[in-house]
């Protein structure tokens, strides 16, 4: 405690026994190597990985804005997170600890795991499953989810994890685009004491997807379930069989070839499929996650989010496998059956890194300092927040009950679609509360205005990236245009975010949020169109429109306007009948807070909603520029 320091209660400076520890003690050092030798820098993280292939070039930018990296050579992702493992002390080492939510606890050793993924990629191959195939996951947080991504990585087959938390709709319409031929699924999984019932939406959204030939469940909660002859397979009977035994060969691949499609909200339309592939995804996320939680080999690593978000692929399965380091994974409810479940977990196994989102946060806040403060949380050296920004009140929560003022906070920001964190410190960096401090190193962020013209530090604009990085996204699945006209054509030769955001005199970048049609909840991307067109399908509604206001735990609610159509009445029964209607088809997540019945929306004269005005007349302010609205 003695080495903390507050500067006017803005910034708060790494002890000295923190960085004595670092790995990385001189953070402008690197920062100026990398920004004056991107690929220099980028070649030297790769070459700490094993490749079948070196690469012929780091980066091809010969055909922007399609970036590639490491081309030419030839790589296996899962060769990095277990195979090269297998020779060496870590394959002793514990890979995986999971607990589930009802108490029951599963431990694997790297060699362990590696025999499970060598017994799920011989299944799929068994089932006809060859490279490029698609698979959709769609599971709850148990181990056989990270086994079945790295089975599928392991054959080349390219893995699409829907978060078990979506509907029938939802699963769906992510089958249909992405013409998954296997669904691997559970009966269900445990959350808040209840079963949510996961094969049961499988088999309602399967009714709507020819293109899906198998399905294997694997027996979680033990209820029964419907399985069709000649499609269903309990995963536990297919490992008792011949098929499943012995090594399977891991697929030598292109550095660009896919790993995985992920589905993220977009400002219309149906989701975008953020298509990552194995070379650079591979080496930003282990050269991330290696610096920013100086990952070493006694850390138990939790990242308490769900492996179906690009922030579970990145830094639950992929990221810490390639640092060889011990992940840790709870399946259930932080305040399940107490407040305190989430505390009393890293007492008892020792948790060295906690990284999680401002809205866990702000939730377990609520239950006071009493719950922590019953358990020894001294084994924490670094805490982490990913998915929105934090407000400051919550950090300093976070940083004085959780982290007992000896743990700085990584805030991190990045997306989906750039695979790895871009704004974030390293433990040696000194933290402001709220602001993810300064770029990773070899990016380069800048705020602009609407002509994309530089803003003066303070002044608030659109957060953009004017270098390129591995990890970042190659496309959108099936629909290049649409990936160039999202990202890259508001601001030629920029990436375009999404995000507003300021930076201040001393280089720090502090993110204010979506300027797009995207709501975030609980860190959680809903798209406004998703939840509208939700409203608009009950018999009721004649047109919606959703608006994201400030929530003190979730950080937004939504809030939706609706018109009724003639006949209809308004009333708190069709109010909550309408909240239940958008939960069944996209999810309990997207269930809005409150419903708003109005006569009319604002919109411009060419018919688009305009959600900005509805947004600032509930807040209370100014809105702004009417010049093209309708009425």
């Amino acid at each position: 405690m003695a080495d903390r320091q507050f500067v006017d209660g803005e910034v708060v400076y790494p002890s000295e026994e923190v960085i004595a520890k670092a790995r990385l003690k001189d953070w402008d050092a690197m920062a100026r190597r990398a920004a004056e030798d991107l690929e220099g820098f980028w070649a030297q993280e790769a070459e700490e990985l094993e490749w079948y292939r070196k690469w012929d070039k780091v980066l091809d930018d010969s055909g922007k804005p399609f970036y590639k990296w490491f081309t030419g050579a030839k790589v296996n992702i899962v060769h990095n997170c277990l195979d090269r493992y297998q020779k060496s002390w870590r394959r002793n080492k514990l890979a995986l600890i999971w607990v589930g939510e009802p108490g029951d606890v599963r431990t694997y050793s790297y060699y362990a795991l590696n025999r499970e993924v060598n017994q799920f990629a011989n299944i799929l191959k068994a089932m006809g499953i060859q490279k490029g195939d698609r698979i959709t996951i769609y599971m709850p947080r148990v181990p056989e989810i990270v086994i079945a991504m790295l089975a599928c990585a392991k054959i080349g087959a390219v893995h699409s994890v829907v978060y078990g938390g979506f509907s029938v709709d939802a699963l769906q319409g992510r089958i249909e685009d992405s013409q998954s031929r296997m669904v691997i699924t559970a009966d269900g999984g445990w959350m808040n004491g209840k079963i949510v019932r996961l094969k049961d939406t499988v088999d309602e959204a399967l009714k709507r997807c020819p293109s899906v030939e198998t399905v294997i469940t694997v027996r979680r909660t033990g209820h029964e379930v419907r399985m069709e002859p000649g499609r269903d397979y309990w995963y536990h009977d297919l490992i008792g069989l011949p098929i499943a035994t012995g090594k399977c060969p891991t697929e030598q691949l292109d550095a660009e070839d896919p790993l995985f499609i992920l589905y993220t909200s977009g400002t219309t339309g149906t989701p975008k499929a953020i298509l990552h592939t194995h070379g650079g995804y591979m080496v930003g996320i282990y050269t991330t996650l290696k610096y920013v939680f100086d990952i070493q080999d006694e850390d138990r690593w939790w990242c308490a989010a769900d492996p179906g978000w690009i922030t579970g692929h990145s830094y639950i399965v992929y990221g810490p496998l390639l640092n060889g380091a011990t992940t840790f994974i709870y399946e259930g409810a932080p305040t399940y059956p107490y407040p305190d479940r989430w505390w009393a977990l890293i007492e008892k196994y020792g948790i060295t890194i906690l990284y999680t989102a401002p809205t866990a946060i702000r939730g377990l806040m609520r239950f006071g300092e009493s719950w922590p403060k019953r358990h020894d949380l001294s084994s924490l050296r670094l805490l982490g927040s990913v998915g929105e920004p934090i407000n400051p009140e919550a950090w300093r929560w976070y940083y004085e009950v959780i982290g007992g003022g000896r743990c700085p906070i990584m805030d991190t920001w990045w997306q989906t679609e750039t695979g790895m964190f871009m704004i974030t410190p390293t433990p040696v960096v000194p933290l402001k509360p709220g602001s993810g401090t300064r770029p990773f190193f070899g990016q380069e962020a800048e705020i602009v205005d609407e002509d994309g013209n530089p803003v003066p530090d303070g002044e608030e604009g659109y957060l953009v990236l004017k270098r390129p990085w591995p990890a970042m996204m190659r496309t959108i699945y099936n629909d290049p245009d649409r990936y160039v006209d999202q990202y890259w054509s508001r601001f030629p030769g920029k990436y375009m975010t999404g995000d507003s955001a300021k930076r201040d005199r001393d280089g720090y970048f502090w993110i204010i949020g979506r300027v797009d049609d995207v709501i975030k909840v609980s860190g959680y991307r809903l798209g406004t169109a998703e939840i509208e067109s939700a409203l608009v399908s009950h018999p009721a509604i004649a047109e919606a429109a959703a608006i994201g206001l400030p929530h003190e735990v979730k950080g937004n609610a939504i809030h939706a306007y609706c018109i009724l159509r003639t006949g209809y009445e308004p009333s708190e029964k069709l109010a909550e009948e309408l909240r239940q209607h958008v939960r069944e088809h996209m999810g309990p997540i997207a269930r809005p807070e409150k419903i708003h019945f109005v006569d009319k929306l604002p919109k411009t004269r060419s018919g688009k909603i305009m959600r900005r005005v509805l947004k600032a007349q509930a807040l209370g302010l100014d809105v702004g520029d009417t010049s093209t609205m309708e009425d």
